[in-house]
Formats: structure tokens, sequence, C-alpha cells
């Protein structure tokens, strides 16, 4: 495939990402009542943004490499790029029953994830619309 805009991969990526976080707070709120049942939600943010940074070198890493005496040594393996971090959010009181799903936190976290959507959908838009006016400004030449 293609690439035309090095950008649309990481709103590609932050849109799978903002999806999963709707998941796990639809999640938590079908489990307002439940017992015991800890609110979850997931760190994405952090990891996507490192990531932009390598792509369009903003952040400039420098890197020491590993010195080796013979070439039979094992060289040190690449990571690659990290995986969110899914985690319980405990810093709420619990309830009697264990609980911890606080119904106002969730639906703020809700209505703040779906205008984050938004606006990664917008960007998307516009980057395409951005795209399609250069080719068609350049059929009419």
């Amino acid at each position: 495939m293609i690439e035309f805009n090095r950008s649309n991969k990481y709103i590609d990526a932050a849109l799978n990402g903002r999806a999963t976080r709707q998941d796990l707070i639809a999640s938590n709120l079908a489990n307002v009542d439940t017992p015991y049942y800890r609110s979850r939600d997931i760190h994405f943010e952090e990891m996507l943004a490192q990531e932009a940074h390598k792509e369009f070198n903003r952040h400039r890493e420098q890197k020491l490499s590993m010195a080796s005496s013979s070439e039979m040594h094992l060289q040190p393996r690449d990571r690659g790029p990290q995986k969110p971090v899914l985690f319980y959010r405990d810093g709420h009181m619990a309830r009697n029953d264990g609980n911890t799903v606080d119904l106002d936190v969730e639906t703020s976290e809700l209505s703040k994830n779906g205008v984050m959507y938004d606006a990664l959908i917008s960007a998307r838009r516009k980057n395409n619309a951005i795209f399609h006016a250069v080719v068609d400004a350049g059929r009419n030449l």
C-alpha cells in the first residue's frame, strides 16, 4: 500500500486506541452494580506520542551502541513499539460492595473520549481532502 501521509497511520492508531477506550468505559458503566468490580482504563497516548516523535524526528534520540569483542556475540534485539497499558482506575473510593466504578467519572471520560474520537475523524478527513485537492489540481494542469 502506498503511504501518502505519514500521519495517517498515527491517526488510525489513535482511532483504534479511542475505540478500545470506549469499549472499556462502556464495560465499566455496564458493571456499575457488579460487586467487587474494579473500573478499568487504558493508557495509549504516551506510547503513541513516543512513536510519533520517532517518526517525525522531533525528539532526537542518541543511542549508545553495544561494544563487542567478537562477531559471535549476540546483538541486542529491538523491542519494537510498546503496547498500551491496561490499568485499574483505583483512585476512587470503593463502595461497600467493593465496586470502584464512579458514574460521574465514567460519563465524563466517555464524553471526553467521544470528543477526541470526533477530532481524530476530522483530522483524517482534512488530510484526505488535502490529498484529493492536490490530485484534482494536478488533473487540471
